[in-house]
């Protein structure tokens, strides 16, 4: 495949994950966030678990010997994420927590600065901050002061724990990752530890589950097939091609992705919306300036 195919590959797995903050609106109009994520995961997992089997896996021993990694990984970066997600999306908007994840590749590098060491370089602690300036405008709708008021703002600070979530587990899967299993089972022994947390946790909550609407139904296969398993599929191939680094900048296009989507169902970006993603993505245009002395963090995707 040559280098156009690849970045349309990755930039469709983005285009999934910017629609995913459109489609679980209409999910938990039906089901509970816990249920929510649970369908999500599980009926992910029994799919990518069918493609590992395809590739003749050894998925017991591989068990057996990572067992721990992939349920830390999935609890942080399945289950604790994708929890708070749904949660916070049940109070804040689509534009908003995807703004809020444009973030992420600047997070995930300050952490493995602080983690494992790996200087970012000077142009990424530029901008950092200019992006949480950005993030803080959404969120606050340009009044600053109400960023505190955690009764206002309790989806964004949701979607900013998820966000931690993620950073969390790129820098952990850089640690923690078999590097000489495919990424394909990787991500389907991860996606599987974590549906297997979600499912318990959703058991305790035994009246969150409810029949879905044909609407709902529709944007939960939407969820598991476009927005779980060809996403992650797709951007594992990105990372196979061109490195975790440089296909972690394409994850800049999923606020435009969510903007997009939530058009297609009337709903249009804020001025303040307009304005703090304006200059989020200066602040990650600050980022992408190369830095020559340390190759930049890697951001692994499950």
């Amino acid at each position: 495949m040559n280098l156009a195919g690849v970045y349309a590959l990755i930039m469709l797995s983005t285009l999934f994950w910017g629609a995913n903050f459109v489609l679980a609106g209409f999910v938990l109009g039906d089901i509970s966030p816990q249920w929510s994520a649970a369908l999500r995961f599980g009926l992910a997992a029994l799919i990518l678990l069918g493609v590992a089997l395809s590739q003749k896996a050894p998925l017991a021993a591989l068990i057996r010997q990572h067992g721990a990694s992939y349920l830390t990984l999935g609890i942080i970066g399945v289950a604790g994420f994708n929890l708070l997600f749904f949660f916070a999306l049940q109070t804040t908007s689509a534009d908003n927590a995807a703004l809020i994840m444009a973030t992420n590749p600047l997070l995930t590098t300050f952490l493995a600065w602080l983690i494992l060491g790996e200087h970012p370089g000077w142009q990424r602690l530029i901008a950092l901050p200019v992006a949480l300036l950005g993030v803080t405008v959404v969120i606050s709708d340009g009044h600053l002061a109400h960023v505190l008021d955690l009764h206002i703002v309790l989806g964004d600070w949701l979607m900013l724990a998820a966000n931690l979530c993620w950073a969390f587990y790129n820098v952990l899967n850089r640690r923690l990752m078999p590097k000489t299993v495919s990424p394909t089972v990787n991500t389907a022994l991860i996606v599987s530890a974590g549906a297997l947390v979600l499912l318990v946790v959703a058991g305790f909550n035994p009246q969150g589950l409810h029949p879905l609407s044909l609407q709902a139904g529709f944007a939960m296969a939407g969820l598991v097939i476009g927005g779980t398993v060809l996403a992650y599929l797709l951007w594992n191939t990105g990372i196979a091609r061109l490195g975790a680094g440089r296909t972690a900048l394409f994850m800049n296009l999923i606020p435009v992705f969510a903007m997009l989507s939530a058009i297609t169902i009337g709903t249009y970006p804020t001025p303040m919306q307009l304005l703090g993603g304006a200059i989020v993505f200066s602040g990650l245009l600050i980022s992408m300036i190369p830095y020559r002395k340390k190759p930049s963090v890697l951001l692994e995707a499950a």
